[in-house]
């Protein structure tokens, strides 16, 4: 039995193409024009439809073990699929913290029972655990992740020593997060002698531009001296743009990331949002915003992700010094890039290749990323004439809040096919078809 869908705009590798696409197992074994369908075979007429390559997250943060009242790798990922992300690649930042062989092995069976999606995790970089960081296995962990100046519990890594061995040692490709502690620590006591009580306005002033261009600066210098394989993640101001090259990717070992809230949401967001948008790094101002947008044409940004890190609506309740930083984001993230290719700050080919193409190429992710024969059918139907609105209670989300709550998106998200397996039909997850596999890295 194959799935066939037929008449699809198939965009995929800069072009957009009327074809039929035949599934097999869990891989894409034909695409043509009127291909035929055998007895048994499953036919999907997706006639105005657009068929692209499931989005690829490369950091989110799925709260488990330890934070599962925030959300779990079962409830995130089946959200994740909800949203046209077949596949993600999850933080250490979880307790305990992911900074050992026995707690990555751990994360990967909960989610050989658990994940909807396919999957891969970070190792979390510490001070101490180098040994543990060049005994990683470069073809089953996409990546050490170095809290560079900025972090809660036992990953921050700041001192020079251990941040240059980091990058001279490490097997495997090298993602930051690129704020400086000192620089923050410094604005955060200027800002509460002027104004007393911290508010939610403060935060961009608190964690501005040049607390991200200090530490975002240092790991690129870093990784020239070392020729390290660096990817700084959630870029949020214009001057860091400066750091990066507009060259193929093919051919960087220099790469950046933005992330959806920064491309959406912009400072004058804080009075309306309050904490739902706090997040590190902060949303900064609508030139940062729209700088950020020209790197993604342009180039000098490769990578499109959420960085999706839910709290309960409870914890961001309360007063802007105690809430939490982070939001949901994987349910509607592509959603809201496609309404970006519907104003025009985007095009739908570039959509695709920083959602897919870029992230496939950059973990030289095996067998991903493209709508290619042979390669494992992780694909995503789209409507582009049907809207969603959304509602805090209509997403998939453990947390049941959304800060696009009360938006309607100009496009549905009609099916999302996991190695060749439909587990969203545009209404419900379907989890117990156990499609989701670990990603693996040709390194």
């Amino acid at each position: 039995m194959a799935i066939i869908i037929k008449h699809a705009c198939v965009v995929n590798e800069g072009q957009r193409e009327l074809n039929d696409v035949r599934i097999v197992g869990n891989r894409i074994a034909e695409i043509g024009k009127d291909i035929s369908a055998k007895a048994n075979d499953e036919v999907i007429d997706a006639s105005g439809l657009l068929l692209l390559p499931g989005m690829i997250d490369d950091q989110v943060h799925f709260r488990e073990p330890g934070l599962t009242h925030k959300g779990t790798i079962a409830s995130e990922s089946a959200a994740a699929v909800a949203g046209g992300i077949t596949s993600f690649m999850e933080m250490p930042n979880v307790s305990p913290s992911t900074t050992t062989a026995k707690a990555l092995a751990d994360k990967y069976a909960i989610a050989a029972q658990t994940s909807v999606a396919n999957y891969a995790f970070y190792f979390g970089a510490t001070p101490d655990n180098l040994d543990e960081i060049k005994a990683l296995d470069a073809k089953n962990v996409c990546g050490v992740k170095v809290f560079m100046g900025a972090s809660t519990g036992d990953l921050l890594v700041e001192h020079p020593h251990a941040l240059e061995a980091i990058f001279r040692e490490s097997p495997v490709l090298i993602a930051t997060h690129c704020e400086q502690g000192e620089v923050i620590q410094q604005n955060l006591r200027r800002i509460e002698k002027r104004y007393g009580e911290l508010r939610i306005e403060h935060h961009p002033l608190i964690r501005d531009e040049l607390a991200c261009y200090a530490s975002s600066s240092y790991a690129v210098s870093l990784a020239k001296r070392y020729g390290s394989q660096l990817h700084v993640l959630h870029l949020t101001t214009a001057k860091e743009l400066e750091l990066f090259s507009n060259a193929p990717i093919e051919q960087k070992h220099i790469t950046a990331e933005a992330c959806v809230h920064h491309l959406w949401f912009n400072q004058d967001d804080y009075t309306h949002y309050g904490n739902q948008i706090k997040c590190n790094p902060a949303i900064k101002s609508e030139q940062d915003r729209q700088a950020l947008l020209a790197a993604v044409r342009d180039g000098r940004i490769d990578i499109i992700a959420t960085d999706h890190a839910p709290h309960t609506w409870q914890e961001k309740q309360q007063q802007y010094s105690a809430a939490p930083a982070g939001l949901p984001l994987v349910e509607h993230a592509l959603l809201s890039l496609l309404e970006q290719v519907k104003r025009g700050a985007l095009s739908l080919e570039q959509v695709v290749e920083k959602t897919a193409h870029n992230v496939a190429k950059r973990f030289a992710i095996e067998d991903r990323g493209f709508i290619r024969e042979g390669y494992f059918a992780d694909l995503v139907l789209v409507d582009p004439s049907a809207e969603k609105h959304v509602e805090h209670t209509n997403t998939h989300y453990l947390c049941q809040w959304t800060p696009f709550n009360g938006t309607t998106f100009s496009h549905q998200i009609i099916h999302t096919f996991v190695n060749g397996e439909c587990v969203f039909d545009g209404q419900h997850v379907y989890p117990h078809k156990q499609a989701a596999m670990s990603l693996t890295f040709n390194r």
